[in-house]
């Protein structure tokens, strides 16, 4: 039992290290992803500081609303027949975030992405990625970006670890310091 401990909670310290690696907007986005994704509050009250990111919210629910129908479809092998019904909606959904422009590589990426989707959707997620990174409604400049930030390991991996994230960032209350005089 005490290994099993240890390995969670250096699966988990590493996990909390990668996201702390992020850009804060970054964060902020794979926070409020996950709110809406995963339904843990109100995204639009908690997230949206003006109309503009409350429309925005309310389209990423609409395309998130497809998340218990992608976990249900995940394949158990790489049968390419069995990819088929998972690909196309996770394209879609990968499209639509990487056009938020808050998402800065694959590794943000896959690092929401296992979160929404569980683990088995690992060895789908290079070729989501890179379909959607590749699709014109990004400007070019920004496709370049995104398909350089896979590495060819990432891209090219032999297999892929079935075991589920244990982080899950969320929101954080800031609250006032107290002066110490």
């Amino acid at each position: 039992m005490g290994t099993t401990r240890q390995a969670t909670g250096a699966q988990a310290l590493g996990e909390i290290k990668e996201f702390a690696g992020f850009p804060a907007a970054t964060q902020r986005f794979v926070r409020r992803a996950l709110d809406v994704g995963l339904g843990r509050r109100d995204a639009v009250d908690r997230w949206s500081r003006d109309n503009v990111e409350a429309v925005a919210i309310k389209a990423q629910a609409r395309i998130y609303a497809r998340l218990p129908d992608l976990r249900s479809l995940m394949p158990d092998d790489a049968d390419i027949a069995s990819a088929e019904p998972l690909m196309a909606p996770l394209i879609t959904m990968t499209a639509f975030d990487l056009g938020q422009d808050r998402i800065n590589g694959f590794g943000a990426y896959r690092f929401l992405y296992e979160r929404l989707l569980g683990a088995a959707v690992r060895p789908w997620l290079p070729a989501a990625f890179c379909a959607a990174a590749s699709l014109p409604h990004l400007h070019p400049e920004r496709r370049r970006i995104l398909l350089k930030s896979i590495s060819e390991a990432a891209a090219t991996a032999p297999g892929w670890s079935n075991r589920e994230p244990c982080f899950f960032p969320e929101w954080v209350e800031k609250i006032e310091a107290l002066d110490p005089a």
